[in-house]
């Protein structure tokens, strides 16, 4: 497919044409954007810096807390940005590359969930073997493979988008790039990209997230005959992971495995899997665990009386 393109910039409308309701919602982001770089970030100073967080549930969580910082950092900072801009332009090779790190660290996301689900598995259902299976160098290499996984979701989007040619018009309906509203700015037919499209995303966050709710139906089944203090904390540990599966997929599936058309309501779906989630995965997964509140008062106190000599 030729890809000459007349268009070398596009417009972004953000989430309103007002700009005073803009400038509200960046503020807003601003916030959000701000605690998750702060309670991401100290989960994995955190983790990094206690040696009594070294289990693979703890090692999991410190990438999976970096991967939602860089996730949220693909998007939140340009709609700050441009709030206090009145017309918000990105070139087209930018756009391009935002989409690349969006699937890059979404992609990334999806497998490291699943790999946690694997790890909570192992140690409910198999716990005499957990330390042989989830040693070192296979958590480092299901955290390796996470990483590809992304990667190889990412460059197939990217590229697919990459081959499409742009004429105008060269007004984009959302508040950062992803592959559909950019698709739909494309001056040729793109059903077949738009299938590969569905297929490459769509299939990616459906089968993951079945992967991960089979995981915790057989676990839920496994607990049947944990004594009563066992059960509790099991249940506990995977209520919070369902609840960050559920706000992440269910987002995700509903944009990306559809036809490639844009809706009214993706701006507001897509701040749940870009913001909201990596929001809340310190209080979901950490602040509600007395090790990591522990560690991190330690931490903390450990920085006092540093600064107080």
């Amino acid at each position: 497919m030729a890809t000459t393109n007349n268009v070398t910039e596009l417009i972004l409308l953000g989430f309103s044409p007002n700009q005073d309701v803009q400038k509200t919602i960046s503020v807003m982001f601003l916030l959000m954007y701000t605690a998750i770089v702060l309670g991401n970030g100290l989960i994995v100073v955190t983790i990094m810096g206690n040696k009594g967080l070294t289990s693979p549930m703890y090692f999991f969580l410190g990438y999976l807390s970096f991967v939602e910082i860089c996730y949220c950092s693909v998007t939140a900072p340009k709609l700050i940005l441009d709030s206090f801009i009145e017309r918000k332009i990105i070139s087209l090779k930018g756009c391009i590359t935002q989409i690349f790190f969006l699937h890059f660290f979404g992609g990334t996301e999806i497998f490291l969930l699943t790999v946690m689900a694997y790890d909570r598995y192992v140690a409910i259902c198999k716990p005499l073997h957990y330390t042989v299976i989830m040693n070192r160098r296979a958590c480092g290499l299901l955290v390796g493979a996470a990483w590809g996984g992304g990667l190889l979701h990412s460059v197939g989007q990217t590229f697919l988008i990459s081959q499409l040619p742009f004429c105008g018009p060269k007004v984009l309906d959302h508040y950062f790039c992803d592959v559909h509203p950019v698709l739909k700015l494309a001056c040729s037919d793109t059903f077949l990209i738009g299938v590969l499209i569905i297929a490459n995303g769509g299939s990616i966050s459906v089968i993951s997230f079945t992967v991960l709710l089979a995981s915790y139906v057989v676990i839920l089944h496994a607990l049947s005959t944990q004594t009563s203090e066992g059960r509790r904390k099991a249940l506990s540990t995977c209520a919070s992971h369902v609840a960050v599966v559920g706000l992440f997929f269910i987002p995700c599936s509903f944009v990306y495995m559809r036809p490639c058309v844009t809706l009214p309501a993706d701006k507001i779906v897509a701040v749940f899997y870009t913001v909201v989630t990596p929001l809340l995965n310190p209080i979901i997964y950490s602040f509600r665990n007395a090790e990591v509140k522990n560690a991190m008062r330690r931490l903390i106190g450990r920085k006092v009386i540093w600064e107080e000599k």
